[in-house]
């Protein structure tokens, strides 16, 4: 029987284990953003996380408040520190409140109520620095595969996506399940075309219903505006790489998530309520997808492209796999790992375990090349708009 694979991680007050052991700041409403970055120029350690949204009547603002509060709540965050203007929809407070449930430090400022930009700051830095000497304190130990949450993603796939890294991410995708952890599959957009196949996966009736109704919803959508086209919802990379169609992409891009029982449907930015593999109702835009799945609570991304993708996310380390070794030598500044070399005889097995090797190391501290680049910048929450 194989052993359990092991990570090192920092556990948290809820039980849920983290890799990351970032200070985090959440900014409500794009208005603190300023605010933020002067707290993070003072204090680099830090980590902020800067969203062009917040406030409004937008349709999206309570999906926008549910991300930023699974975000705060995501395990590789050891603590938090809110910042709000004082007149925005997304309620300062509210989060504050619900990120407050894990445990973990929680604290709050107000642009207004503070008297500025300058003193907030000045303030945000002192509360900053001290949540830093506090989370320095937490020591990592060894945890088994069953505390692990994975999300799976992909961006810029050619034609080999389905034959070298998606599989080879699947079959990491299989152990991380059969060791009791926690594989979570989005972009349902790209996963029109198969529903049938994903439904006879799918752990009860009701889950095989809320597979196809999820699926049905994202045809629908891509039907009523490309009308003619809706076949061809596939970015322009996607058909220099040799793709023809949603439905050949699918089949590619289901793949990732192996073929283990599919447990549950979440909503975007949702922490599931299940163990094993799930569905995260989600779009096929890269930044998107990888704030929903931050939000989701997932430690770690592991991200196939063809085409390649400089792309992160601020407090989840990602890890790229090519599809191709030209690809990953065209851009080996932005590859953790090159699946192509199963195109010259290596076999998707072997991928699957310098994946699960490096998985390993990055939970131990070694940063992915997302990380080295550039772990910030501004996330993106759903919009729910015609960019799918």
């Amino acid at each position: 029987m194989r052993k359990m694979a092991t990570f090192e991680g920092y556990e948290r007050p809820d039980g849920s284990v983290g890799i990351r052991n970032y200070v985090t700041i959440i900014p409500t409403v794009a208005c603190a953003n300023g605010v933020a970055d002067m707290i993070v120029r003072a204090v680099p350690e830090a980590v902020s996380l800067y969203h062009c949204h917040g406030c409004g009547r937008a349709a999206e603002i309570a999906m926008h408040t549910n991300t930023l509060v699974g975000l705060g709540r995501n395990p590789n965050v050891a603590a938090v520190l809110v910042i709000g203007l004082g007149c925005e929809t997304i309620h300062a407070e509210g989060l504050v409140l619900s990120i407050s449930e894990t445990g973990k430090p929680v604290q709050v400022l107000s642009i207004q109520d503070e008297g500025g930009s300058q003193k907030t700051a000045a303030r945000g830095i002192e509360i900053v620095r001290k949540l830093i000497d506090d989370a320095k304190a937490i020591e990592r130990k060894t945890f088994g595969f069953d505390r692990l949450c994975v999300g799976i993603e992909c961006g810029g796939s050619d034609a080999f996506s389905g034959v070298t890294a998606n599989p080879g991410v699947g079959i990491v995708a299989d152990r991380i399940v059969d060791d009791g952890g926690t594989v979570i599959l989005t972009e349902t957009t790209e996963m029109i075309g198969t529903a049938h196949i994903l439904a006879k996966r799918a752990a009860s009736p009701e889950v095989a219903s809320e597979i196809r109704r999820v699926i049905g919803a994202a045809e629908k959508r891509v039907d009523e505006i490309l009308g003619p086209l809706a076949s061809l919802v596939i970015a322009p990379g996607n058909m220099d790489g040799g793709m023809s169609s949603i439905r050949e992409k699918s089949l590619g891009c289901i793949i990732k998530g192996g073929s283990r029982t599919i447990n549950e449907v979440i909503d975007y930015g949702t922490m599931p309520s299940k163990k094993g593999l799930i569905i995260m109702d989600g779009p096929g835009y890269d930044m998107e997808s990888l704030a929903g799945l931050g939000a989701t609570g997932a430690q770690l991304i592991l991200f196939t492209t063809g085409r390649g993708t400089p792309a992160g996310f601020p407090i989840v380390p990602v890890i790229k796999v090519a599809s191709t070794s030209r690809f990953y030598r065209r851009m080996e500044d932005d590859i953790d790992i090159n699946a192509g070399a199963v195109l010259e005889g290596k076999s998707l097995e072997d991928v699957a375990e310098e994946i699960i090797g490096l998985t390993k190391e990055v939970a131990k501290g070694r940063q992915t090349k997302a990380e080295v680049n550039d772990r910030g910048g501004v996330i993106c929450l759903y919009s729910m708009n015609p960019a799918f």
